[in-house]
């Protein structure tokens, strides 16, 4: 069987073509670029030029291929420009199954986020969970969006579209997003924290949650994948047990985060980087928090999650090898 996956060069679809070259697949993969190619190839799958934003290029790099795996998208939290979420992660999405629809390819799996259940503070979100009806920053309304345009557009071209809810992946090679936190958390001898609670997913987790979708999940369903729920007062305890920092940690009150808010956005707007480091969608996810189930995708598919300790060790591990933290 031929699968095809697109957002190849990124984290998430990087593990994902492993998965599935370990078990003997032919594997096309999108590439916009030469680097993406390169990185691809590398991986051991076929690059595809092409573009989300070139409808004629998917459909051609999907010709002859049974399982289209959507994992291309963009995940930034502090974000100057809309638009770059909304190109990827919305328009993108039901672009690949529009374009595996008329290639013939009868399955998509669609990598969306936990964040799109929109639980309300302090409850666990599932499949099921009533949306609160606001989003907590664009990236959130994007990946919303995205998954109920793909699952209408699966509705409307006859494409079986299953839909993947990853939490926070993490694991060796990832150093962006929330990782930063945790890659500064443990190369400092004192960090300054806010109380809150995190779900995380070790990457090989996630690639075998795909897979196993591609397999068993049902049309028109999303499967929450998380392996671990923890407080970050736990998280901090993990850290320093397995990576030995950060030695101490100020807690910062709750009730300070939000007031730092206006400064944030004024910190944000007048910011030199591509994206601001911080903005106030970072600070009203943080303080929201997240605690995700992922049983169903134990149920249903037959997922099983490894310890959350394996996964700090391996990411901790690789920093080091790689100089971004020093030997133990």
């Amino acid at each position: 069987m031929t699968a095809f996956v697109s957002g190849g060069s990124g984290f998430v679809g990087g593990a994902v073509i492993r998965r599935l070259v370990a078990d003997g697949r032919e594997v096309r993969a999108l590439a916009r670029s030469d680097a993406a190619a390169s990185a691809v190839a590398a991986l051991g799958a076929m690059p595809a030029p092409g573009d989300l934003g070139d409808p004629a290029t998917l459909e051609a790099a999907m010709g002859g291929c049974d399982t289209v795996f959507a994992v291309a998208g963009v995940n930034r939290t502090c974000v100057r420009r809309r638009s770059e979420l909304t190109g990827a992660n919305v328009d993108g999405a039901a672009a690949v199954v529009r374009a595996a629809a008329r290639a013939g390819v009868p399955r998509v799996i669609h990598t969306s986020s936990a964040a799109t259940l929109g639980e309300t503070e302090g409850t666990v979100g599932d499949e099921d969970a009533s949306h609160r009806g606001a989003f907590l920053s664009e990236y959130e309304r994007s990946k919303f969006l995205g998954e109920r345009a793909a699952l209408e557009a699966g509705r409307a071209t006859g494409v079986e579209v299953v839909c993947v809810n990853p939490s926070s992946v993490q694991g060796p090679g990832r150093t962006e997003g929330t990782a930063r936190i945790l890659l500064r958390a443990a190369a400092a001898d004192r960090a300054v924290l806010v109380r809150t609670w995190i779900s995380v997913i070790d990457v090989d987790d996630c690639a075998e949650g795909h897979v196993l979708a591609e397999r068993h999940g049902v049309a028109g369903r999303r499967y929450v994948l998380s392996g671990a729920t923890l407080r970050l007062d736990d998280a901090v305890e993990l850290l320093r047990a397995i990576a030995g920092g950060p030695r101490r940690v100020r807690w910062i009150p709750r009730p300070v985060v939000r007031a730092a808010m206006p400064l944030a956005a004024l910190g944000a707007r007048f910011s030199s980087a591509p994206d601001p480091p911080v903005c106030p969608a970072l600070l009203r996810t943080l303080l929201h928090g997240h605690r995700y189930d992922g049983s169903r995708a134990t149920r249903e598919l037959g997922l099983r999650y490894r310890p959350i300790e394996e996964t700090i060790t391996r990411t901790v591990r690789w920093y080091r090898e790689h100089g971004l933290l020093p030997p133990a």
